[in-house]
């Protein structure tokens, strides 16, 4: 009885200091006309980032509005109400098989999901970590990984090509990982502005690689990464909202191209992407974390799978999911709803566990494994899972 009264208590003090924070940002943002760069650095402001598509992207679709009420009821059924948000037990996962991700030379693609949208990719020989967050627990008051454990340690890894950072974020963007890294890592490519969150915890600014939308960084002539929109947005505390750039990735080889798309609530970008850069061998597509409260910045399922069409995707592999509680729907629901989306549309649909490995053109992972758990909770598949938060 002690123990859930005092579980109550801890859970309304968190609610009042979530509160409070949205209201000063609120106020803040409404005081402030034009967010000034980080730490005084030149970096350009987000509208400047806005108005600077050679391909006639229109920016204005990346708006994430939500007002103090809005914010004041996601907190509360955040902190209050929801079922099945975290698995009763941890989820199947696999020790990271690094063979794939340490083999050499050209003509290969293979991805290793280490959770939420940490993912180890050789791309025709380079060797690429995409938002690594190797920490249990990504902030302070932040939740904890499902399983807890990762699949590999930094201290496993060879040498990296690049880190490939999507946005500014918690579960994206790790302090702890990135000074882990910097030993390991040629160099560091991350949207305009998130370079100065890099350099304040120690990389050295000729490693960080700091790109506007519809630019690109090359290797020679073998590998390409462009930067392209997304429709989210970025901070990292109070005082810094939408003040760096968030993006989504186009990874481009002699032999293959991917697609990573970070965090992005659906938009008519994708189809101009996948015109201007398609067809994807593979597209990383964020499923989870979504609700209709914050739709703009979050797609549901079913949009995951047409930004896959949108893109002309070969192979869809769900990422941002099945890792972290951060939203209200049931932890599996993401995963039950993208398959039967993609079995409508005949799509081919990597599932793999954590840990485990997509061979693109040799080893598709298929099984619907999350299932077992589910049956432990009590809940069994349906094909009636609700299209709607």
């Amino acid at each position: 009885m002690m123990k859930a009264t005092l579980y109550k208590f801890v859970k309304v003090l968190i609610f009042i200091i979530l509160i409070s924070g949205i209201t000063i940002m609120s106020l803040y943002a409404t005081r402030t006309e034009k967010p000034s760069p980080l730490d005084g650095l030149a970096q350009p402001t987000v509208e400047a980032f806005r108005q600077n598509s050679s391909h006639g992207f229109d920016h204005r679709e990346n708006v994430l509005d939500m007002s103090i009420m809005d914010n004041l009821k996601a907190s509360w059924k955040f902190l209050f109400s929801g079922r099945h948000r975290t698995p009763v037990k941890p989820l199947p996962s696999t020790p990271a098989d690094l063979s794939h991700f340490n083999a050499g030379g050209g003509n290969q693609l293979n991805a290793t999901w280490l959770g939420h949208s940490s993912l180890m990719i050789n791309i025709d020989g380079f060797k690429i970590l995409t938002d690594p967050v190797f920490e249990k627990k990504i902030s302070i008051i932040g939740p904890t990984r499902f399983r807890g454990e990762l699949p590999v340690s930094i201290e496993q890894l060879p040498k990296i090509d690049a880190v490939i950072i999507s946005h500014d974020h918690y579960d994206h963007l790790n302090k702890w990982s990135i000074r882990q890294l910097a030993a390991k890592t040629e160099r560091f490519i991350v949207p305009m502005g998130v370079g100065a969150h890099l350099t304040r915890w120690g990389i050295p600014t000729e490693r960080i690689v700091s790109l506007n939308w519809w630019e690109a960084y090359q290797w020679g002539d073998q590998l390409t990464v462009t930067a392209t929109p997304a429709q989210h947005f970025s901070g990292r505390g109070l005082s810094d909202r939408n003040k760096t750039l968030w993006a989504s990735w186009v990874i481009s080889g002699p032999k293959h191209r991917i697609f990573f798309s970070g965090d992005s609530g659906y938009f008519s970008g994708f189809k101009q992407i996948g015109d201007v850069f398609g067809p994807f061998d593979i597209t990383f597509l964020e499923c989870g974390a979504y609700d209709m409260m914050w739709h703009n910045v979050h797609m549901l399922p079913e949009e995951t799978v047409q930004a896959h069409m949108d893109l002309r995707g070969r192979v869809l592999h769900p990422i941002h999911w099945g890792t972290y509680n951060l939203a209200l729907h049931p932890w599996y629901e993401p995963m039950e709803r993208i398959s039967a989306a993609s079995a409508r549309h005949h799509i081919d649909l990597a599932l793999p566990k954590i840990g485990e490995t997509t061979q693109y053109g040799r080893h598709l992972p298929s099984s619907k494994w999350w299932q077992s758990v589910m049956q432990v909770e009590g809940v069994y598949p349906t094909n009636l899972i609700k299209t709607n938060s």
